[in-house]
């Protein structure tokens, strides 16, 4: 069965680029991004890979770790690192699973036989520290994934995991936020949002980003 928002994700052991990896071990008290890729050696994961290293420091801000998965093994991936060394100019600061057996797949229904019975599709999950999963995004093989998109969902997650409120269409960091409809006391709102809030309609009232 496939996994839905708000299951505990399956535990794993697999080797990877830079050694064997036990999942939950391995993840700690941090938000862990694995995205799953075809195959080594594809162009458009190529530049992802690049990307998600330039970009890791932003990760690690948000106390967030990366996983990237193919179904090639390690020998295969380290070629592959070679070239997405030197065609992206960066340096790859995080591990690729070598889920050569498919065990990672599997668990984590990365294949899909409409599109390819044999590799994974190109999926995203967005795991908090309580292994629950918080997102999933799955793409054609023809587009790339866009990173920073998944930056300003963290973001929102970790937002809304700690304030009442949730984030409206396009929302990023410093933006007015939504108050969740549950609360309806003036008191309540008045000491959850200091700062005050805007009634648009009474189901819709945006306040000032309540950590900033």
């Amino acid at each position: 069965m496939a996994l839905q928002l708000g299951d505990q994700v399956p535990d794993f052991k697999q080797a990877s680029s830079m050694g064997d990896i036990s999942f939950y071990e391995w993840a700690g008290d941090s938000w862990v991004v694995l995205f799953s890729h075809p195959a080594d050696y594809t162009p458009v994961c190529t530049t992802e890979l690049g990307e998600v290293a330039r970009l890791k420091p932003e990760f690690d801000k948000r106390n967030v770790k990366v996983l990237a998965l193919s179904v090639d093994d390690v020998d295969s991936h380290t070629g592959w690192i070679k070239d997405i060394e030197e065609t992206q100019s960066v340096t790859l600061n995080y591990p690729i699973l070598a889920d050569s057996d498919r065990q990672v797949s599997n668990l984590y229904d990365m294949i899909h036989p409409n599109a390819d019975n044999t590799v994974t599709v190109r999926s995203v999950f967005i795991i908090d520290p309580a292994k629950k999963l918080r997102l999933t995004i799955t793409y054609p093989a023809s587009t790339g994934r866009n990173f920073s998109e998944l930056l300003r969902v963290i973001d929102s997650l970790q937002l809304t995991d700690n304030h009442s409120v949730a984030t409206p269409v396009n929302w990023k960091q410093g933006d007015d936020c939504v108050i969740v409809p549950s609360i309806k006391d003036p008191q309540e709102l008045q000491q959850k949002f200091p700062k005050g809030y805007r009634e648009v309609k009474p189901y819709l009232r945006l306040t000032p980003q309540p950590d900033k």
